[in-house]
C-alpha cells in the first residue's frame, strides 16, 4: 500500500478531484460551480487548487468573458491516475480494516 498520496488526500482536495475526474476528457469547470458544488470559500478553494496545480494534478484557465475574469478548471491526465491510484489505496486500506 504505497499508493499514499498527501496532496489528495486532504478533505477538501479529495472532493475537487472527484469532482474533476467525474468530468468527461474535454470537460472543465469553472471556478464559481465548484465553490458552489463543494460549498467552499474563495480563499480556501484557491488555495486548494493552487496545490494540485502546482502537483500537475490540474490545469486552470484564466479568461475574460464580457470584461469579468473565469477560471477554468480540469483534472490533468495525470491528476486523473494519481486520484485513482489514491482511490484504490483507500479501498484496500478499508479493506484491510473490515
Amino acid at each position: 500500500m504505497d499508493d499514499y498520496d498527501r496532496v489528495i488526500h486532504q478533505p477538501v482536495r479529495l472532493r475537487i478531484m472527484t469532482v474533476l475526474t467525474s468530468l468527461e476528457d474535454d470537460e472543465q469547470l469553472n471556478f464559481v460551480d465548484l465553490r458552489s458544488l463543494l460549498n467552499a470559500t474563495d480563499g480556501n478553494l484557491g488555495a486548494h487548487l493552487q496545490k494540485l496545480e502546482d502537483a500537475g494534478y490540474i490545469a486552470t484557465e484564466k479568461v475574460f468573458i464580457d470584461r469579468k475574469p473565469c477560471t477554468w478548471v480540469r483534472a490533468t491526465p495525470e491528476g486523473t491516475k494519481a486520484y485513482r491510484k489514491h482511490v484504490q489505496y483507500l479501498r484496500d486500506l478499508v479493506g484491510e480494516a473490515m
